[in-house]
């Protein structure tokens, strides 16, 4: 495992900006009114935004409506493809900056150094994005009205993590992302799915105030993995999971459970994506994408291990590893083309390394742990993490000091030294379980204590939430009937219900929402 090094400032990035992208940033003036951008950061959903007011009810679901009629108008046509070609003006052009200029990362204004004034440092080769992201901000707070203050409130979190959760996590590969070709096994799967439902794909709603994505301007469409009336449903999540399980295990070197995965996401013409970190457990991850018809390549920006940022360009068939949970990511160049589909595969890693071998630094000898560890009589080194923080987290870090606040009784999600399961490392997580729909597992978990369907994570989700927000009726109303509360809400009391979550993500009329209706459950929206 490689411990974080705080990174320089410089760093060095191909520009694949055009004339027409840069036009394209002005928000304001409905330049990108079928916007949307890209991002896993949806597995991230604050628990304490809300859906708006009365006030603002009727606008929103115009909105939606709007985005249905968006879906219902699909036209894409998989003999075509373009896949965007570079300009000769651009394609070759280099230029270096550092944290700040495209979009705020580490702070919460871009630099100001726009045109190399003497004195104020090193000139910032993209110009004045303050006034972009100016633009972007004020879209935000006149979407929300009222409650637009809840942008800021994201904006500050936002900024926050990318500054101080990348610093105290442990990496486990060197840059932190890397570029290869899909698995053959996974894209076959994912690129069937794709062509069998493109054209079913359902607009996402986002919490209020969320600033990851200038969905003001344009909803992101989903094609759901969760949604049973899709051709080749059945059993697609898990085997996407284990055809990519292999890979990122082999990558990071770390045994991993998976946490996240919800379909196929579809960006459209002006999508942004901040910079930014996930929030754990999300950290050994990775995009696919599907599909694309774009005029202009829309990279990947990532700020690597060695502190330097990238474009990452992708094809249909393309998969970026990363380190999702301290390599900044983000699209902050609006995508210039039609639309542009990815699929984001999430897990955790579970205290247990995939190898003993290749890891340089002194203080992470995997053998040497190990003899000392059997010299005291424990298990190895997998025994370490016995009181509950996991792996990724560093010792001695605000970041623990935060988790162990937020973790009282010292459980992690892949604790496996205090429980102790009989069943497969990691699964002892009854959140996990219920999100993949494991009803195995939760029988295990329930059988051995019953009250873990009262277990709430750091973010107060519980077992029923999760199994809410990805569809899993049959998981949904095994908690049900083990004692669960059908109207506990997020955030400590604070956020939605399980009903608000579920009619959010899937709609009314979904299979999950009739059935949590049928055992009581009520629409409760999140607290101001």
């Amino acid at each position: 495992m490689i411990p974080f090094r705080r990174v320089v400032i410089v760093t060095s990035i191909f520009a694949l900006l055009s004339q027409r992208a840069f036009g394209l940033f002005g928000f304001g003036e409905g330049e990108g009114k079928d916007a949307v951008d890209d991002a896993d950061i949806l597995d991230t959903l604050d628990d304490d935004d809300n859906n708006g007011t009365d006030e603002t009810s009727d606008k929103d679901n115009a909105e939606y409506q709007a985005a249905l009629k968006d879906a219902a108008d699909w036209k894409y046509d998989p003999s075509i493809h373009h896949y965007g070609r570079e300009s000769s003006e651009h394609q070759e052009t280099k230029v270096e900056y550092g944290l700040d200029v495209s979009f705020p990362t580490h702070h919460s204004r871009v630099s100001e150094n726009y045109s190399g004034e003497k004195g104020k440092g090193t000139p910032q080769p993209l110009g004045n994005k303050q006034a972009m992201y100016d633009n972007f901000m004020n879209g935000c707070r006149k979407h929300y009205g009222k409650r637009g203050r809840m942008c800021d409130s994201t904006e500050d979190d936002r900024v926050r993590m990318s500054l101080d959760q990348p610093r105290n996590m442990v990496n486990y590969t060197d840059l932190g992302f890397k570029k290869i070709r899909c698995p053959p096994a996974l894209w076959k799967k994912l690129e069937q799915f794709w062509l069998d439902n493109h054209d079913k794909q359902q607009p996402e709603r986002w919490p209020t105030g969320n600033t990851y994505t200038n969905h003001w301007d344009a909803p992101t469409h989903m094609v759901s993995v969760d949604n049973s009336a899709l051709r080749g449903q059945r059993g697609l999540k898990t085997d996407l999971w284990e055809a990519a399980r292999e890979t990122i295990s082999d990558w990071t070197g770390q045994e991993l459970t998976p946490v996240s995965l919800y379909g196929i996401r579809v960006y459209k013409e002006g999508a942004i994506l901040a910079p930014h970190v996930d929030r754990m457990p999300l950290v050994s991850s990775a995009i696919v994408n599907v599909a694309q018809d774009v005029n202009d390549p829309w990279p990947i920006e990532v700020y690597a291990h060695n502190g330097k940022a990238y474009n990452v360009t992708m094809e249909p068939g393309d998969m970026v590893l990363y380190e999702s949970h301290s390599v900044l990511h983000g699209r902050p160049f609006p995508l210039n083309g039609k639309f542009y589909a990815n699929c984001f595969i999430h897990f955790e890693p579970i205290g247990h390394s995939a190898r003993h071998h290749g890891i340089e630094e002194e203080e992470h000898d995997v053998d040497k742990k190990y003899k000392k560890a059997r010299a005291g009589g424990q298990g190895g080194h997998e025994q370490e993490q016995s009181d509950g923080l996991p792996g990724y987290i560093l010792r001695g870090s605000s970041e623990e000091r935060r988790w162990r606040q937020q973790h009282p009784e010292n459980l992690s999600s892949v604790d496996t030294g205090r429980r102790k399961p009989k069943f497969g490392t990691g699964t002892s997580n009854i959140n996990t379980a219920a999100a993949t729909g494991d009803i195995k597992t939760l029988e295990q978990i329930v059988a051995k204590d019953k009250s873990m369907v009262h277990f709430k994570d750091e973010n107060g989700w519980f077992a029923l939430h999760e199994a809410a927000r990805s569809g899993h009726v049959h998981a949904g109303r095994f908690l049900v009937e083990n004692g669960a509360d059908v109207n506990a809400r997020t955030g400590n009391g604070t956020g939605g219900s399980v009903l608000w979550l579920a009619t959010n993500e899937h709609g009314a009329d979904s299979a999950m929402v009739k059935f949590l209706k049928s055992v009581g459950g009520e629409y409760i929206e999140p607290d101001l």
